[in-house]
């Protein structure tokens, strides 16, 4: 098989134009923007995605279309290699140099990847796409075919499918089906399964009740619920809101971001009963975070820190009752809650590691256990078994019949990254098996008051950061005053980092109040405008703030 570089330039010239001189960057797991300027950047990535297959012998590479929890006029794209995983960190920078070369440079530029690469570009490719339903992922998708199109590469859409089923059809492909059958149906039956095998006809313990809400944030992941409900045997009665149904937008007021930022409930929340459990997953449904009312009508959330816990008590304790010895561990980031940590340490006896934001980070250090729990405090993550805990397990089945749980557990579970339903069900089978309701899960331990803000700067890259994130580098001095402010409160925690999509300052801080976390929050807030350049609206001050 032959391959003319030059039909390279010759789709971009024609159709894919690069139409902004503005450099994009490679963020924590993608490219993400306006989506009028994208189509440039689909068409190269699904030239990347063709020229990574070939790098890796053909095995299936991933490209996913979505903006994830931005608002709807965003999109994006994310690429999955072989195992799930997130795109090589060297190649992030291949494919950063890529997206912002002319398109004159084009050609050039792709045989200088095939060159330092050896890439044998007579080889097979195959490359699967999907996208999130947003009205201008069709036009994007088709982009990306045409970029493996032009490399002569194999493409296979899957059209309108959630980002972590995409990871699950790239891995399935992958191990020749041994993780799965690489197709929507292989996934709703391979989750279900082992949900209700674990459940055995067991719907309702204790205090658990069998009902939820479940907010789809108008994006694939209801649609998706929406498909679960239909294939599941009433193990689960679940009432799906935020559809995408009419006028709702992806994410607008709605989804785990909105109600874990906001520290409210979706505004289209119907009426429900106090205590009822309610879920919201982000627009391509890798994010799930739990929440409900009191019986006063306040609002509680259980978020990543709250499932992490849950979850790492619940395989410490079946671990224990299969005796086996497996290591088990706990990776968290910058975001988790003081309180959590503590728990997780000292009451939990689980090791905690922290790492840089962005699931990347925390995945690969989850890898370093037997049995590796990571979730971020957005309610992104998932638990990963290693080779050699599958097999120890395994083998206890012969002898432990609790073993088996652990067996199903391990199908239940998406392995390859953050997916909001499996993730769900997960704490679904735990609470059950717990007989746990909310105020059982929240009771466990009391969290710290926590407030997040986004400052609009003129370039995020003036804020660099080491130590996971947690301290502050440049600009010189920030972090001092960071340090300053931080002492005048009681249990005071803030830190600053830049966003890996937008130019925006991220400010994060908690405190033993939520008097004084606003007012930590804010004075931070104000030291970021006046030392990293900020360009954004005037911060509100908080009532009976310091300054």
């Amino acid at each position: 098989m032959s391959i003319n570089l030059r039909t390279v330039y010759a789709f971009a010239r024609e159709m894919y134009p690069k139409i902004t001189t503005e450099p994009i960057q490679y963020g924590t797991a993608g490219f993400r923007g306006k989506a009028e300027f994208l189509d440039s950047v689909m068409f190269r990535m699904g030239v990347l995605a063709t020229l990574r297959s070939r790098f890796r012998g053909g095995s299936v590479i991933g490209v996913m279309i979505t903006a994830s929890h931005n608002p709807e006029p965003d999109n994006g794209v994310k690429l999955i290699d072989p195992k799930g995983e997130m795109l090589e960190p060297s190649w992030e920078t291949i494919a950063t140099d890529l997206v912002n070369v002319s398109d004159q440079d084009l050609e050039q530029q792709v045989a200088k990847i095939i060159k330092d690469n050896q890439i044998d570009v007579a080889s097979s490719s195959h490359v699967y796409v999907g996208m999130d339903n947003r009205y201008h992922s069709p036009r994007l998708l088709k982009a990306v075919s045409d970029g493996v199109i032009a490399l002569k590469g194999n493409v296979r859409e899957f059209g309108i499918v959630t980002t972590p089923m995409m990871h699950y059809f790239v891995v399935s492909a992958n191990t020749k089906e041994a993780y799965g059958k690489p197709t929507e149906e292989g996934y709703y039956k391979k989750l279900i399964s082992a949900f209700e095998e674990l459940r055995d006809g067991c719907l309702e313990k204790g205090n658990y009740r069998n009902y939820l809400v479940f907010d789809g944030a108008n994006g694939v992941g209801a649609r998706k619920m929406l498909q679960f409900i239909k294939r599941m045997n009433k193990s689960l009665d679940i009432t799906v809101i935020n559809q995408g149904i009419g006028s709702g937008k992806i994410n607008e007021d709605c989804g785990a971001d909105y109600v874990k930022v906001q520290q409210r409930p979706p505004k289209s929340m119907p009426s429900v009963e106090p205590f009822t459990r309610c879920v919201s997953v982000d627009g391509d449904a890798d994010r799930v975070v739990y929440f409900f009312t009191d019986d006063s009508g306040q609002f509680h959330l259980l978020d990543g820190d709250r499932i992490a816990t849950l979850v790492a008590g619940y395989l410490m304790d079946l671990i224990k009752s299969c005796e086996i010895n497996l290591r088990l561990g706990l990776v968290q980031t910058a975001y988790a809650n003081g309180a959590s940590t503590d728990y997780i340490e000292n009451e939990l006896k689980v090791p905690v590691s922290c790492v840089p934001t962005g699931v990347k980070h925390l995945h690969h250090k989850a890898l370093e256990y037997d049995v590796g729990i990571y979730f971020e405090a957005n309610g992104h993550g998932t638990i990963v078994f290693s080779d050699y805990a599958k097999s120890v397990i395994a083998q206890a089945v012969t002898t432990n019949p609790k073993a088996k749980t652990l067996l199903l557990l391990i199908d239940l579970i998406n392995e390859t990254v953050g997916d909001a339903i499996s993730d769900m069900l997960l704490v679904e089978t735990i609470l059950n098996h717990k007989g746990w309701d909310v105020k059982d899960w929240i009771s466990t331990y009391n969290d710290l008051p926590n407030r997040q803000l986004k400052i609009k700067v003129k370039d995020r890259n003036v804020i660099t950061t080491t130590d996971a994130e947690r301290i502050c580098v440049k600009p010189v001095g920030l972090q001092d005053e960071i340090n300053m402010a931080v002492s005048n409160y009681k249990r005071g925690r803030a830190f600053v980092r830049p966003s890996g999509t937008e130019d925006v300052v991220r400010v994060y801080a908690e405190a033993a109040t939520k008097e004084d976390t606003e007012n930590l929050s804010y004075e931070v807030g104000l030291l970021v405008q006046r030392l990293a350049g900020g360009v954004g609206p005037e911060l509100t001050k908080p009532n009976n703030a310091h300054l």
